[in-house]
């Protein structure tokens, strides 16, 4: 299945506080951390017909990728893809600078793997952001992602991807200072009657999708604060998981996942 595994043991929430985004710049800036297996990023493709910037490179360790960045912004109107090797299941994205990630545009995946997106520092999803991801899709403001054969892939304290057999992610660790997630969009108008799942919406209007995975895979967001400014999220037939993990929560230093 392309779902990644079950997020337990987090403290559910939605806060009212606004992110800012200070006039981030566009731009997505790959860093040092991994060496020779540095990622790499090549603008103005055109793959199916679709103008895009696409990431490749990356440290490959069996059957997940990881990338680092300095900085990771997407512009309004712009798309970026990350590429998916064959065999390929899981796709790791850290952000080691000190900046927020602003994502305006489309963010996607040539191919089927589940992709994990990891900025301490903030996140923040415009009201015309979109995902084009065939898996399943983790925002998270953690500062490390845990692995079941002891690997920590952090954020905070950025070192190259061992050279060894890497299996499913287990948990996220967060620290205090964890930042907020926000999601914008025009979802204010959306009103849940109580004889059904489904929002009633304006005469003549149409229910947005906002951010959106395929049928029966997971969206989670999971952050110091997870905040909705009129955004919208969609899992046909999935899951949607929100997490706002709380400075109480933040000291045990971990949120587990569990199985499928």
């Amino acid at each position: 299945m392309s779902r990644f595994p079950h997020l337990t043991e987090v403290l559910l929430g939605l806060g009212l506080a606004i992110l800012q985004t200070s006039s981030t710049q566009a731009q997505i800036l790959p860093d040092a951390t991994l060496g020779s297996e540095n990622s790499t990023v090549t603008p103005h493709q055109m793959i199916n017909g679709l103008p895009l910037d696409q990431i490749d490179g990356g440290a490959r360790r069996g059957a997940n990728l990881f990338h680092s960045f300095q900085e990771f912004n997407i512009n309004e109107g712009q798309a970026v893809f990350f590429s998916s090797p064959n065999g390929v299941e899981h796709i790791f994205s850290r952000v080691t600078g000190n900046n927020l990630s602003a994502i305006f545009g489309k963010l996607g995946i040539l191919g089927n793997a589940n992709l994990f997106f990891l900025n301490p520092n903030g996140i923040i999803f415009g009201p015309n952001a979109s995902l084009d991801v065939n898996g399943s899709f983790l925002a998270t403001t953690a500062s490390s992602i845990h692995l079941s054969d002891g690997t920590i892939f952090s954020a905070k304290n950025p070192q190259a991807v061992p050279l060894l057999a890497i299996n499913v992610p287990i948990a996220l660790g967060f620290l205090e200072s964890s930042k907020k997630i926000e999601v914008q969009g025009r979802g204010h108008n959306l009103i849940a009657p109580s004889d059904t799942r489904l929002p009633n919406v304006p005469i003549g209007g149409s229910i947005p999708t906002g951010l959106a995975v395929k049928p029966e895979s997971t969206l989670a967001l999971i952050g110091g604060e997870v905040n909705f400014q009129g955004g919208v999220v969609t899992a046909p037939s999935g899951r949607v998981e929100i997490g706002s993990i709380t400075s109480d929560i933040a000291n045990t230093n971990s949120s587990k996942c569990g199985d499928k």
